[in-house]
């Protein structure tokens, strides 16, 4: 097992990473502080996990709510059922959530949690590698709009994240595939050797090999927990950590958010952002074409589908949350491990960038 610390001021959390630790309940228990606990899950982790997620919370006032499986389920409406479950539960404010499943039972169930009696406790159990590696560190949470993806949320940061690598066996591989692009993401924003340490380590990763399994999501882990530290809020440092993210998103909303997984949508929305910075002289096309062989190897899409018009992708884009004053802001780099934060990017620049594919 490895852990990585999130060190925020007066607020510090564990991310334990490693198997067994489902089980392993006098550890996460101990980050419980009050007797009401109200589990979050969905359809499809539940049947797998809840039980032995309850043996550890015997003796305790404890509830499940379950969500349906899918991004299109992370609503407003669904927030409001979380939060009628809290009251059912009679939860007070030292009331504890644990989100047990992916990015959108995590992103969903921290987000009620912020908002009950205005903030409660909640522990991150992360069911996919996507969540292990991004959404389950840091405190983003938030549903999404018909307008746009995580438009509206909170900064709350959990107690704990525990990382079970022993629940991915039952993950379906493009699932598994759409987390290694996070992976691949850290590396590529601001870290050359570990980008270099997964090219080497690329097909053991692909096949889930136990120790560079969790080698690689403790380093993607601690790489996010330092910018974190250093940017809570996302200010400056920390808007670097959405490479790729802003075209993912406008791809992941065109397509209603079925057509594409989120990681999916970051690995194109890398390779589009890579492209573009070679087409504003801020990179060489070896950059891209380094990056484009790594997520080929390991089975990732690197195209956007044409089915969407370059025209409607941008105007998804323009309302990301990095933009300021009407004009994109855009993540770009000058090569691997080199991200950085662009203001004032042309219209013309990013279709030319779509359209040439």
């Amino acid at each position: 097992m490895q852990t990585v610390d999130v060190e925020l001021a007066g607020r510090e959390y564990p991310v334990w990473i490693g198997p067994g630790l489902l089980s392993d309940s006098a550890r996460w228990r101990a980050r419980i502080r009050g007797r009401h606990v109200l589990v979050v899950s969905n359809t499809t982790v539940a049947p797998l996990y809840l039980k032995a997620l309850e043996k550890g919370l015997e003796g305790l006032k404890h509830a499940t709510w379950l969500l349906d499986d899918g991004e299109t389920h992370k609503t407003f409406a669904n927030v409001g059922k979380v939060l009628d479950a809290l009251a059912a539960l009679g939860a007070t404010r030292d009331a504890c959530v644990i989100a047990l499943g992916g990015g959108v039972v995590g992103d969903l169930a921290g987000f009620a949690a912020a908002c009950w009696m205005r903030g409660i406790d909640f522990i991150q159990v992360p069911t996919t590698l996507l969540s292990m590696v991004d959404s389950s560190v840091g405190g983003k949470t938030g549903v999404n709009l018909p307008a746009g993806k995580n438009l509206v949320g909170a900064f709350h940061q959990p107690r704990a994240v525990v990382a079970d690598i022993d629940v991915l066996r039952t993950l379906p591989q493009r699932e598994y595939l759409a987390g290694v692009a996070e992976i691949v993401k850290g590396a590529a924003i601001g870290d050359e050797p570990f980008f270099a340490w997964l090219e080497a380590n690329a097909d053991a990763l692909a096949a889930r090999e136990p120790a560079v399994l969790i080698e690689a999501i403790a380093r993607k882990c601690r790489y996010k927990a330092g910018v974190v530290a250093r940017d809570e809020t996302e200010q400056g440092e920390r808007a670097l950590l959405n490479l790729g993210h802003t075209f993912g998103h406008a791809l992941e909303t065109a397509g209603n958010y079925s057509e594409i997984l989120h990681g999916e949508g970051v690995a194109i929305g890398m390779v589009l952002a890579a492209r573009l910075s070679a087409r504003l002289g801020m990179a060489s096309d070896a950059d891209t074409d380094r990056l484009l062989a790594l997520l080929t190897r390991l089975g990732l899409p690197t195209e956007p589908s044409r089915a969407h018009e370059a025209s409607r992708i941008l105007d998804l884009m323009r309302l990301d949350k990095k933009n300021t004053a009407g004009t994109l802001r855009l993540i770009l780099w000058r090569g691997v491990g080199r991200a950085e934060i662009v203001p004032g990017v042309a219209d013309e620049d990013v279709l030319g960038t779509l359209a040439a594919g």
